[in-house]
C-alpha cells in the first residue's frame, strides 16, 4: 500500500484530538481501543521452560525506534533495524509476554508456496503467486539466518517440507487442480497415494497427499522466544508493557503505557488485527479465531500402536479441514489438531468456546488415529488471525513516522516475516528491492455494513466447515 498523503484518506479514521480538520500533526492523538486477550494455554509455550521475571516498562524514555508488538513481524523488524541502524536505540513494546500470543498459537508452518486461504485449494492468479512466493522464500531465508545466528536447534526451525492430506475424493481433487497450478508455476511437488501417507503418518485415513518440500517447520514459541533472547542486548524489549495511546509531539511520536512512556520519531506497528485498535483501517480488516488442542506426551507403547514417522506437518486439502502436526521434543511425542475457525469483530473468543470447539478436535484425532483412544489433550487454545476481503496487507508509511507490518492473510510466520524485514528497510531507507512488491499492493477493501458482513461472515465459515466434511 503506498503512503498517500493519510491526513486526507479516510481509511485511516480520526487523526485529531480535536474536531478542527485543520489541525496539523501536532494535534494527533490516538487512544488504543482495545488490547490484546487470548484464551486457552497456548501449548507451545507451555511445552517450554517457564521463563523469567517480565521486564515492564516503568520509567519515561526516549529512542530512536519503537516497534509495537514482538511477534513474527515485530521480532523481524527489530532485527532488520539492529543491521541496518545498530547504533539506534531500538525498543520493542510487547503487551504480553513472548510466545504467549497469536505469534506461539499458529500451526507452525513457514509456506512458501500459495496458501490463499479463501480458496478452494490455496491457489490464486498465476502472476500474484509468484509474486508471493518469492515473498515467503524472502521470509523463510530471513528466518533461516536469525535461526542459525541465535543457535536455534531443529525443533525451533527446520526445513522439512509439508504434506497438503485429502481425506475425500473431493480433497483427492482439490490437491490434483493444486498440483495443477504447482506445474504452471514450475514448482517441485509430489503427489502420494494412501499407502505413502499411512506410511507417514501411521493413519489410513487419508486417501492421498500433495508434498511440497520448501515448507519450513517450526516450535513457533520456541522460535519467537529465541530470537527475542538473541535480540537482547542490541534492543529494549520491555513485555507486559502494551501501548495505551500514540501521540504526535513535536517531531517524536509519544507512546505511552500503563506505567511509564517511550518517545521516538519513528514507529513501526507489528500488531495484526489490532491495527484497528490504534484507529487504522476501521471496517476494513477480518478477525476470526483457530482453535487447536495438544494431545499429552505418548507413552512408547502408544507411539509403537500409532506407528509412522516421528515428524510431519499435514494442511488440509481444503483449506476449511485440519491442520495435523506430530512432534518429537524434549517434553515427548505429541499430536496436535487444529480446526473451526469462528468470526470475531471484538478480536477475542471465550475459555467456553476453546473448549466446545476442542470437543471437535477430539473426534478429529479419534477418526485419524484409533490407536490413540484414550489420549488426553493437555492443552486447547484459540489463536487470533486478521484477514481482508481481497487478501491484501497493510504496509508502509501509514502517517508520517508511522510504518505499518499488519494484516498477514493468515500467514502470519511467512507474511508477518517478510512485512517485518520491509517494513524496518523502508522506514530505515534500506534497499531491499521486495520493498517495491509490497507497496505495490492494493489495500483492504471495506466490509459490507453490519448487520450484513457478520451474517455473511458466520455463514460462510459454517457453510465452509460443513462442506469440507471429512477433511475436519
Amino acid at each position: 500500500m503506498t503512503s498517500a498523503d493519510p491526513a486526507a484518506d479516510p481509511i485511516y479514521g480520526d487523526r485529531t484530538a480535536s474536531s478542527s480538520a485543520e489541525d496539523e500533526l501536532p494535534g494527533v492523538v490516538r487512544l488504543v481501543q482495545r488490547l490484546p486477550r487470548d484464551s486457552g494455554v497456548c501449548g507451545w509455550n507451555a511445552l517450554l521452560p517457564a521463563p523469567g521475571p517480565a521486564r515492564m516498562l516503568e520509567d519515561d524514555i526516549t529512542a530512536d525506534w519503537v516497534v509495537i508488538g514482538a511477534g513474527w513481524a515485530g521480532l523481524a523488524a527489530a532485527r532488520r533495524l539492529t543491521q541496518l541502524a545498530g547504533g539506534d536505540r531500538i525498543v520493542i513494546l510487547e503487551a504480553g509476554r513472548i510466545g504467549e500470543g497469536p505469534a506461539g498459537r499458529n500451526s507452525g508452518f513457514m509456506i512458501d508456496l500459495p496458501h490463499k486461504l479463501q480458496s478452494n485449494n490455496y491457489a490464486g492468479q498465476v502472476d500474484a503467486d509468484r509474486r508471493q512466493t518469492l515473498l515467503n522464500r524472502a521470509a523463510i531465508a530471513f528466518a533461516a539466518e536469525a535461526a542459525e545466528e541465535y543457535g536455534l536447534d531443529a525443533e525451533a526451525f527446520a526445513r522439512t517440507g509439508k504434506i497438503n492430506a485429502a481425506a475425500t475424493r473431493r480433497g483427492m481433487a482439490q490437491n490434483q487442480a493444486y498440483a495443477a497450478h504447482l506445474a504452471s508455476l514450475s514448482e517441485p511437488h509430489k503427489l502420494l497415494d494412501a499407502g505413502a501417507m499411512q506410511g507417514i503418518t501411521g493413519s489410513s485415513y487419508y486417501r492421498s497427499g500433495l508434498y511440497t518440500p520448501g515448507t519450513a517447520l517450526v516450535q513457533p514459541a520456541k522460535f519467537v522466544r529465541g530470537v527475542a533472547k538473541g535480540l537482547a542486548g542490541k534492543v529494549s524489549l520491555y513485555e507486559t508493557t502494551p501501548a495505551t495511546e500514540i501521540a504526535r509531539r513535536g517531531r517524536d511520536w509519544r507512546l505511552a503505557t500503563p506505567k511509564g512512556s517511550v518517545a521516538a520519531p519513528r514507529v513501526i506497528l507489528a500488531v495484526n488485527g489490532h491495527l484497528e485498535s490504534f484507529g487504522y483501517m476501521a471496517r476494513r480488516l477480518v478477525h476470526i479465531h483457530l482453535y487447536a488442542s495438544m494431545t499429552r506426551a505418548l507413552t512408547e507403547s502408544e507411539k509403537r500402536a500409532l506407528g509412522g514417522e516421528p515428524r510431519w506437518g499435514l494442511t488440509p486439502a481444503d483449506p476449511a479441514g485440519s491442520t495435523v502436526r506430530r512432534i518429537e521434543s524434549k517434553a515427548g511425542t505429541r499430536v496436535i489438531m487444529r480446526n473451526s475457525m469462528t468470526y470475531d469483530p471484538g478480536m477475542e473468543t471465550s475459555e467456553v468456546r476453546v473448549t466446545r470447539l476442542g470437543r471437535r478436535h477430539d473426534r478429529s484425532l479419534a477418526a485419524r488415529f484409533p490407536a490413540l483412544a484414550g489420549v488426553e489433550m493437555d492443552h486447547r487454545w484459540g489463536g487470533r488471525l486478521c484477514l481482508s476481503l481481497n487478501d491484501a496487507p497493510v504496509f508502509g508509511e501509514i502517517e508520517e513516522g508511522v510504518f505499518s507490518a499488519c494484516v498477514q492473510n493468515g500467514l502470519g510466520t511467512t507474511k508477518g516475516t517478510i512485512a517485518g524485514k520491509l517494513a524496518a528497510d523502508l522506514a530505515a531507507q534500506g534497499n531491499d528491492p521486495l520493498v517495491a512488491e509490497l507497496l505495490a499492493e492494493d489495500q483492504p477493501t471495506r466490509l459490507p455494513p453490519k448487520p450484513l458482513s457478520t451474517l455473511g461472515a458466520v455463514a460462510t465459515m459454517r457453510w465452509r466447515q460443513w462442506w469440507a466434511g471429512r477433511e475436519v
